[in-house]
């Protein structure tokens, strides 16, 4: 599987720590940014932005987002059409997100969990399968509910 990861600088020592993780089993890993842990400057909504967009694109299968909780890259992510990006701070929340949810998108918080942690969060989201079924119709029913807004803007 291809993973599209990106962090805001709290998140690089993680992301890098999960690349290598998940690389170990056997994913490819493609790192779109941030890359200086001392650019306190850097916004996350651009990191979320560019891992969603490959997501979007089918450049990634899914992605690994990070950044200090997991809140602010994943609201800029979730924004992107097609893209769900949930916060997993444990691994049942990871697996039902992917088995109910059919989530494309793992967000982290770097100053939340610790690595070990993050790794039985990443290693459940990438090894547990979408079980369709009843949870089908509600996926197509988010799916809907961003279409129905698509192309309106909130004054």
């Amino acid at each position: 599987m291809k993973i599209a990861f990106a962090s805001d600088h709290a998140g690089i020592e993680m992301k890098l720590v999960l690349m290598e993780y998940l690389k170990g089993m056997g994913h490819e890993c493609v790192d779109y940014g941030n890359y200086d842990p001392d650019d306190r400057d850097d916004d996350y909504p651009v990191y979320g932005r560019k891992a969603a967009e490959a997501v979007m694109r089918k450049e990634a299968d899914r992605g690994v987002i990070i950044c200090g909780t997991g809140v602010g890259i994943s609201l800029a992510a979730n924004k992107v059409p097609g893209i769900r990006a949930v916060v997993c701070s444990e691994p049942y929340s990871a697996r039902m997100a992917r088995a109910h949810n059919n989530a494309n998108m793992l967000a982290l918080g770097a100053r939340v969990i610790g690595r070990e942690l993050a790794k039985m969060i990443a290693e459940t989201f990438f090894t547990t399968e979408f079980e369709g079924g009843r949870h089908e119709r509600r996926v197509e029913m988010i799916s809907e509910i961003e279409n129905d807004y698509r192309g309106l803007s909130i004054d």
